[in-house]
């Protein structure tokens, strides 16, 4: 505030410039100055403490179209699921679509449209997840323009429907996190940005995205490097200081970006969905069927 208070008598110059009509005004009629500056001071003071809850991420690299292959496996190893990602784009929107078909039967869809247009920024998104693999089947919609969140859950055979309207920041992240993750610049401490918690009471939390150690990778004679983000789910209010008392505080989750002149998403290490499993999801590549095509087997959505 010290800061706005030395500026604002260039505050008030340059709206003298731009308005001939204010000019006129203050020249006329001198006692409106004290006025104007609180008026100007107190605007800048509206604005600049809502900038700094988050930031957009700015396109350094543009999307465009991408078939990718990815595998979701336990800590351990153990595979669970074989994803497919497909993106297409049309002018500045971007329309991303991720599946994982699990061993179980289980599905986890997610369609997310946004724009990059100087910075990244969600259009809409949704999720469908269903089957064994996760404690509660559900479909979740995103819009950001009206602002309307709607979550759909089913438990035990009963199904439960909940919208919302929900003022969205301009940062909002749903479905973009791994692109996110290969425009943020390594060398700022930190990237904050939030998310819509997709639960039966949606809400907006905030994500604290941190650079940490850089990780060597191999690929056969190539050797590159691997930056290291570690994401932290900040819950804010209330319910934020009771999360980590009765163990809802979501756990870390971890992005390793391939560093190069085209970065690549390389690993992710964190839950899915709310309240679900740490998992690892990595780059996976098809192999070639020798036998022809199992009828029984999932083919692209």
């Amino acid at each position: 505030m010290a800061e706005l208070g030395n500026n604002r008598v260039g505050l008030e110059e340059r709206v003298l410039e731009v308005s001939p009509v204010c000019r006129r005004t203050m020249v006329d009629r001198p006692r409106f100055i004290p006025k104007l500056r609180a008026i100007v001071v107190v605007a800048a003071a509206l604005v600049i403490p809502a900038m700094s809850l988050g930031e957009q991420v700015r396109v350094r690299h543009t999307e465009g179209l991408v078939h990718g292959f990815l595998a979701l496996r336990t800590l351990e190893g153990a595979p669970l699921a074989d994803g497919d990602l497909m993106q297409t784009a049309r002018g500045t929107t971007v329309t991303s679509r991720l599946v994982f078909h699990f061993k179980d039967g289980s599905l986890y869809r997610e369609i997310t449209k946004f724009t990059q247009r100087g910075t990244f920024r969600l259009v809409s998104d949704q999720v469908t997840q269903k089957g064994p693999s996760f404690k509660q089947e559900s479909e979740s919609w995103i819009d950001v323009q009206s602002g309307k969140v709607t979550v759909r859950t089913t438990e035990k055979g009963k199904e439960k429907t909940t919208t919302k309207q929900v003022t969205l920041p301009a940062d909002v992240s749903n479905g973009m996190l791994l692109i996110l993750a290969k425009n943020m610049d390594p060398s700022a401490p930190e990237t904050m940005l939030s998310m819509v918690a997709l639960t039966d009471k949606p809400r907006v939390v905030k994500l604290r995205f941190t650079p940490s150690e850089e990780r060597p990778i191999k690929f056969g004679l190539f050797t590159f490097k691997a930056q290291q983000y570690v994401m932290k789910v900040k819950i804010e209010g209330a319910a934020g200081k009771i999360a980590p008392l009765i163990g809802k505080q979501p756990p870390d989750s971890h992005f390793w970006i391939v560093k190069s002149e085209s970065p690549t998403f390389y690993q992710f290490e964190g839950p899915l969905s709310a309240d679900g499993p740490v998992w690892r999801m990595e780059l996976s590549a098809p192999e070639a069927d020798a036998h022809g095509t199992d009828k029984n087997e999932k083919k692209s959505e």
